[in-house]
């Protein structure tokens, strides 16, 4: 365990290419395992509970998720922390074993409390990777290229979100424990970049810079004083701003995709219940389709119109779709030819959001920085799908409840034009 923590030596530095295939391994296999509950909630929690209701298993599926994103918020403030101090490639791979094992340990669960424990030690993990992959790959390529760079990275999400669902497609109609189990593949790419991945230069000279300080009677070189350091006045806007722009998108998305497997087996009907698991991993494999293209477009976006227009952008259209997709008159085919398209925003807008972020702070706080933004907003985001689930039964229908906490989404669409524009500025090293 203690050789896991231990950071990377400086003797090795991690190339572009080695990084990027890292971290985009790493976000793909975080999206395989974040999404495999989904997939599978409705037969899962109708083992579980016995429940045979929709709004019966939206409510327990809701908290369960909701748990998650717990684990999640939790685990990605923390290891932000702990990536910008032990290093981002030794936390990488930590929160990779996490996630694996846990998601797997889910597949022997007996009853949904259980479950939805193991879910939350999985969101742990799943939450401190982003922080530490985002981190290596954005300070290993140079200004020009960074930002594709980490559009390629993001762009393993999709590719994540196909493996979900081919995995639910496969191994669904032989039960959802099997879905489940499948979740331990990420342990084995761990275990080669423990092996092979080094750290950063820039993480490494930050490290010094602080050790120096703290030597030097500066500011203390602790994990409170990491953390702290979000919040001087140099750093108050940006962390704030980011933090509000992630809250605003991923709660109103999450809201859609908690339901969109409840959504498919109202359409579906009793008749189609034997085969809802193969027909939600197929409208997911279809939906996300829609989110590589949705990355692919932004790559040039991005660095032409900047990163607030294309949060804006993505962000408005994310919203006009969920509102026409969760319609009552909607019907099965005309949700299948939607999905991609609510994929396409959902794409570009978190594609945004992964070049902003790690923009907006210095390397000794990059990590805590873009985690805290980002896995506080899942923390934040965590009753957003139990309250997603409870609305189905206020408003009485999943469409209504979705536009509900699609609506959230507005928030984002102004407040990124609080935050300072970062196209064409070089990655900072320390705090101005």
């Amino acid at each position: 365990m203690s050789r896991v923590l231990r950071p990377a030596p400086p003797a090795g530095v991690a190339s572009p290419r080695l990084a990027l295939a890292s971290g985009f391994l790493g976000w793909m296999f975080d999206a395989m395992d974040l999404n495999l509950f989904i997939l599978v909630m409705v037969p899962a929690l109708r083992d579980l509970t016995g429940a045979t209701s929709p709004a019966a298993i939206a409510r327990v599926g809701g908290l369960v998720v909701g748990v998650k994103i717990l684990g999640w918020g939790l685990g990605g403030v923390a290891f932000g922390v702990v990536a910008d101090r032990i290093g981002r490639s030794a936390t990488l791979v930590w929160t990779i074993l996490i996630y694996g094992v846990f998601t797997a340990l889910g597949g022997l669960a007996l009853n949904w409390p259980m479950l939805a424990l193991c879910q939350f030690l999985a969101g742990l993990g799943i939450g401190g990777e982003w922080a530490a992959g985002g981190a290596l790959v954005a300070e290993t390529w140079p200004d020009h290229a960074r930002a594709r760079a980490m559009q390629v990275m993001q762009m393993a999400y999709p590719f994540g979100l196909f493996l979900a669902g081919g995995i639910a497609m496969l191994l669904g109609p032989l039960g959802w424990r099997y879905v489940f189990i499948a979740g331990i593949i990420p342990v084995f790419a761990a275990a080669y970049m423990r092996r092979n991945l080094p750290e950063p230069a820039l993480w490494h000279d930050a490290r010094q810079r602080a050790q120096a300080r703290a030597a030097a009677g500066g500011r203390a070189d602790t994990a409170a004083a990491t953390f702290a350091a979000l919040f001087a006045p140099a750093m108050r806007r940006n962390t704030v701003v980011g933090l509000v722009a992630a809250l605003a998108l991923m709660m109103g998305s999450w809201g859609a995709l908690t339901l969109l497997p409840g959504w498919i087996g109202q359409l579906l009907g009793p008749a189609g219940a034997a085969r809802q698991a193969a027909t939600v991993g197929w409208f997911f494999v279809l939906m996300n389709v829609g989110t590589l293209l949705g990355f692919l477009a932004l790559m040039p976006l991005v660095d032409r119109i900047g990163r607030r227009w294309s949060y804006f952008l993505f962000c408005a259209g994310l919203l006009a779709t969920i509102l026409y997709l969760f319609r009552p008159q909607t019907t099965l085919p005309q949700l299948e030819r939607l999905l991609p398209v609510m994929g396409f925003f959902f794409g570009g807008s978190f594609g945004t959001l992964a070049v902003y972020l790690p923009e907006l702070f210095p390397t000794g706080i990059r990590a805590s920085g873009q985690g805290f933004c980002y896995n506080m907003s899942r923390l934040l985001t965590a009753p957003g799908p139990i309250i997603a689930g409870l609305l189905v039964g206020v408003f009485g229908s999943i469409p209504a409840a979705c536009a509900a906490v699609a609506l959230v989404l507005v928030v984002g669409t102004g407040v990124i034009w609080l935050g300072v524009e970062t196209k064409g500025r070089p990655l900072p090293a320390e705090a101005d």
